[in-house]
């Protein structure tokens, strides 16, 4: 299929779902690859494997706060060099994201090697949750170059029209991931650390299989060092589109930093419960995100085009997918919530914990993905500023004061409705901020 007819003029119902549902699979493949470890690690019977894991979600969420950033900032960027026809920047973003992405996964390695007992301690583990915590870290710190340019090579490959093919490389990493699961958790009994090494060898196998899209098979992108720069704005153009993301990500794992140290005061069962449901909420979560992060190179695209009855045509239709879903999704995990939490564990004071904690969680789904498009509608015109200041105060400067406030209001009951109250503040704030920039942009 010609790209201009995908992007520039098929009908937008079905630009959408060829752009959209790739990218919501992908999204879902990633949930079921978050899930993974957590279910896995559930299955060994002990609190404390799935509190470790629990505990070190923040790493890992740090990880894609910089694939985010790359590769949502990349895919923006290529998008509307695209639609400018302009090949040679394209190759430049697409060369730049990848090297990036690997000098920060090696410096986030070597940062977690050498400090891992302060970084553990300061993520709340104990001295029950300790040595789980730190195989699992040792492992996954191997992984993180690998990690951090497979996700954000995802994002990139579907600017380039090739959402199938993005689809794919998740998915790779995801099945081999589930297949590795049990071998070295239960088979070889390493337990949390087992799982970081799934995880590890996942991604490497995700990377090798972009690393062939990108050198193969792409007529637009590139991977040839000879692309790579940062000056003419490609730094600036792609960390700046990026950044709400990336935000959005780092300040979730302050938040769930955070969390985790607030809710080891109760004990460690519900820090494990919390990583279950963490887990579990990703689903209407991402559910969403991956119907806006889909339609972004159409976005982005039309807005380089200079059409603007197609990006709004676009954001409207889409709008709509995401309140859909996002009722259905919520309403699905509403009346399973229970036997949602003892898929993963068969622990009956992290199971109680659980449940409550999910209807806690579930109350903002059926909104979030207006969230997620007003920010990405900002990102495709050029308007990161705002985008990122919407990330800030959902994940972090509302957030945070909430999560310590509803604490010593209410307890552990009152702590874990801080997530929804900041997701509708945020929710309606992206509405009035997104008014008011289509029209001065659009």
């Amino acid at each position: 299929m010609d790209e201009n007819e995908l992007m520039g003029s098929m009908k937008v119902s079905k630009a959408v779902a060829k752009m959209a549902i790739p990218s919501v699979i992908s999204s879902l493949v990633t949930v079921v690859y978050n899930m993974a470890d957590t279910f896995f690690v559930g299955q060994t019977g002990d609190p404390l494997q799935v509190a470790a894991v629990s505990l070190t979600n923040p790493i890992f969420i740090l990880f894609m706060a910089f694939a985010n950033m790359f590769g949502m900032g990349g895919s923006a960027a290529a998008s509307m060099a695209l639609g400018e026809k302009k090949e040679k920047r394209v190759k430049q973003v697409s060369s730049f994201i990848t090297y990036a992405s690997l000098i920060v996964g090696i410096v986030f390695a070597a940062i977690l090697l050498v400090g891992m007992q302060p970084v553990l301690q300061l993520f709340g583990a104990d001295a029950d949750t300790y040595e789980l915590a730190k195989g699992y870290t040792t492992y996954i710190s191997y992984g993180a170059p690998f990690i951090i340019w497979s996700a954000t090579a995802s994002f990139v490959v579907r600017a380039d029209g090739a959402s199938r093919e993005a689809m794919t490389g998740s998915m790779i990493g995801t099945v081999a991931n589930i297949i590795l699961d049990p071998i070295f958790i239960s088979g070889f009994g390493m337990g949390a650390a087992g799982a970081a090494i799934a995880t590890t060898i996942g991604n490497i196998m995700a990377s090798v299989y972009y690393l062939w899209y990108f050198c193969r098979k792409s007529r637009n992108m590139s991977m040839a060092f000879r692309y790579f720069k940062c000056g003419d704005r490609i730094l600036s153009q792609v960390c700046s589109a990026g950044l709400p993301t990336a935000i959005f990500s780092a300040l979730m794992s302050i938040s769930t930093i955070i969390l985790n140290q607030i809710l080891v005061a109760y004990g460690n069962a519900p820090v494990a419960a919390i990583g279950i449901v963490f887990k579990a909420n990703m689903f209407i979560t991402f559910l969403q995100m991956g119907l806006a992060n889909g339609v972004q190179p159409l976005l982005g695209y039309s807005y380089g085009a200079g059409n603007r009855e197609r990006f709004i045509t676009v954001e409207r239709y889409t709008k709509k997918c995401c309140l859909i879903v996002g009722v259905l999704a919520t309403a699905l995990f509403f009346f399973f919530r229970e036997p949602i939490i003892r898929l993963f564990i068969s622990d009956t004071e992290v199971i109680n914990y659980g449940v409550e904690m999910l209807i806690a969680y579930m109350i903002s789904g059926p909104v979030i993905g207006i969230l997620f498009m007003n920010m990405n509608c900002m990102q495709s015109t050029g308007n990161a500023l705002p985008a990122t200041i919407l990330s800030i105060l959902r994940q972090g400067v509302l957030l945070i004061p909430v999560l310590y406030g509803l604490n010593a209001l209410l307890g552990l009951h009152g702590v874990i409705y801080g997530q929804a109250l900041t997701d509708y503040v945020a929710v309606l704030l992206s509405i009035v901020i997104w008014r008011w920039k289509r029209r001065k942009t659009l």
